[in-house]
C-alpha cells in the first residue's frame, strides 16, 4: 500500500503540473492573510476559526487536486449520463432541509453535519457542466461534423440555459447562473460555432431584458436585482440601500493610495461595526488588500490571478485532443468571469451578484472546488504530447 502511494506521488511529481499548484497555493495563503485581517474585528477566535477553515480547505483542496490529476478524464466522460445525473441531483439538494440561506435570501448553499462549512452546488457543478459541454461540443464535431449551424448552437446552448433555469429557479443564485453562462460562451467561439448565432443570442438576450425592464415587467421578489443595475449608473440613487455596500468599498480602496495604510491598519478593515465594509472576508476581500497594500497588492492579486488564468490556457494551448482543450478553456473562462465581476463589485461599476474572488475569498466550499478544478487541468497537462516526450526523455 505504502509503495503503491509511493509511486503515484512520484507520477504526480514528474508529470502534474507543479507550477500551476504552486500559484494557486500562494493566492490561496495570500488570501488567508488579508482574511485574518478582515475578521481580527470579531476577536481572535473567530480569526482563528475563519483562517482554520481557510486552511484545511487549502489541504483537502491540494489533495483533490493530486487525485484528479491522475484521472483521465477522456475515459471517464464515457460514463457522461452519471454525471448529468449527478448535477440533477446535487442542485436538487437545495430543495431539502440541507439547503440554507444566505443573508440575501438565496438558498445557495448546503450544510452537512459532518462538513465544517458549507458548500455551494453551483461551484461543484461549474466542473462538471464544463466537462458536459466539452464532451457535447466533441460530439458535435466528430459524430455530426457539425459546429456552425442553428442546430449545432441551439443544441449547446440549450443544455446551458436549461441548467441555468434548473439552478436559478431553485437557489435564486443569480450570480453564478451567469457563470455558466460565460464558461458556454467562452467555450463555444473557441471550439469554432459561426459567429453569427453569438450576434443573435447576445442581440436578442439584450433586447428581451431590455424590454423586461422598460414595460415594468420584473416580478416583485426580482425588483431587487433591477436596483442593483441602477445604483451602478447613478450612485446617488439609493446609497444607505443597495449603493451602500459598493461606495464604501471604494472608500476603502480609494483610501489606500499606492502602497495602503498598512497590514492590520485599515480604517473601514478594523471598523468594529459590520456595516463599515460589508462581506469584508468574502465578497469584498479585495477592498481589503486595496485598504491596507494599496494599489501594490491589489495589483499582486491580479497579477497572480493572471498568472493561473495564462498558465491554464498555455494548458489548453498544448491539449492533446479539442476536448482537453475546450475544457481548460472552460476552467480559465471561469476565472476570468469570477475575477472580472469581483473585482467590477468592488469597483462600483458592476452590480453586485455575490461573486467571491477566486482563491482570495474566505469559503472553504470555493478553495476545494477551485483546486478541483486545476486538478482537471494538471490531468490535462499531464497527458499532453510535450510531457510525454518529456517523460519519455527521463525514462531513457
Amino acid at each position: 500500500m505504502l509503495r503503491r502511494l509511493k509511486d503515484i506521488l512520484a507520477d504526480f511529481f514528474r508529470q502534474a503540473d507543479l507550477v500551476l499548484l504552486a500559484l494557486c497555493c500562494i493566492a490561496t495563503l495570500f488570501g488567508m492573510v488579508l482574511i485574518a485581517s478582515a475578521t481580527s474585528y470579531m476577536g481572535l477566535s473567530k480569526v482563528i476559526r475563519y483562517v482554520g477553515v481557510q486552511g484545511v480547505a487549502l489541504l483537502l483542496g491540494v489533495c483533490v487536486y493530486i487525485a484528479l490529476s491522475m484521472v483521465d478524464f477522456e475515459i471517464l466522460m464515457k460514463k457522461w449520463k452519471w454525471l448529468v445525473l449527478f448535477d440533477i441531483l446535487f442542485i436538487g439538494l437545495l430543495l431539502t432541509p440541507l439547503g440554507v440561506s444566505d443573508n440575501t435570501g438565496n438558498t445557495a448553499w448546503l450544510k452537512f453535519p459532518f462538513i465544517p462549512f458549507s458548500i455551494g452546488p453551483a461551484e461543484v457543478v461549474k466542473i462538471s457542466f464544463t466537462l458536459l459541454l466539452a464532451k457535447q461540443i466533441e460530439w458535435l464535431r466528430v459524430e455530426k461534423r457539425d459546429l456552425k449551424s442553428f442546430r449545432a448552437a441551439l443544441f449547446a446552448a440549450g443544455h446551458t440555459f436549461l441548467l441555468m433555469g434548473y439552478y436559478f429557479v431553485i437557489s435564486g443564485d443569480m450570480g453564478n447562473a451567469l457563470v455558466f453562462f460565460f464558461i458556454f460562451l467562452a467555450m463555444a467561439f473557441t471550439a469554432g460555432f459561426a459567429l453569427r448565432w453569438f450576434a443573435l443570442l447576445l442581440g436578442g438576450g439584450g433586447a428581451a431584458v431590455a424590454a423586461v425592464f422598460l414595460l415594468d415587467l420584473v416580478p416583485d421578489s426580482m425588483k431587487y436585482m433591477l436596483d442593483r443595475f441602477i445604483v451602478v449608473f447613478d450612485h446617488s440613487y439609493d446609497p444607505l440601500g443597495k449603493g451602500w455596500q459598493q461606495s464604501r468599498s471604494l472608500l476603502a480602496i480609494g483610501s489606500g493610495g499606492l502602497l495602503g495604510q498598512g497590514y492590520l491598519q485599515g480604517t473601514q478593515t478594523h471598523s468594529s461595526y459590520k456595516t463599515n465594509l460589508p462581506a469584508r472576508h468574502t465578497d469584498l476581500i479585495f477592498a481589503v488588500c486595496g485598504e491596507e497594500l494599496g494599489l501594490v497588492g491589489c495589483l499582486l492579486v491580479m497579477v497572480l490571478l493572471a498568472a493561473i488564468i495564462v498558465r491554464v490556457l498555455i494548458v489548453a494551448r498544448r491539449a492533446e485532443t479539442p476536448f482537453q482543450s475546450n475544457v481548460c478553456v472552460g476552467m480559465a473562462a471561469m476565472l476570468i468571469f469570477q475575477t472580472i465581476i469581483n473585482i467590477g463589485m468592488c469597483l462600483f461599476v458592476v452590480p453586485v451578484i455575490g461573486i467571491t474572488l477566486p482563491f482570495f475569498s474566505y469559503g472553504g466550499s470555493s478553495i476545494v472546488t477551485l483546486f478541483a478544478a486545476m486538478g482537471v487541468v494538471s490531468s490535462i497537462k499531464k497527458r499532453s504530447p510535450t510531457m510525454r516526450r518529456t517523460v519519455r526523455l527521463l525514462r531513457n
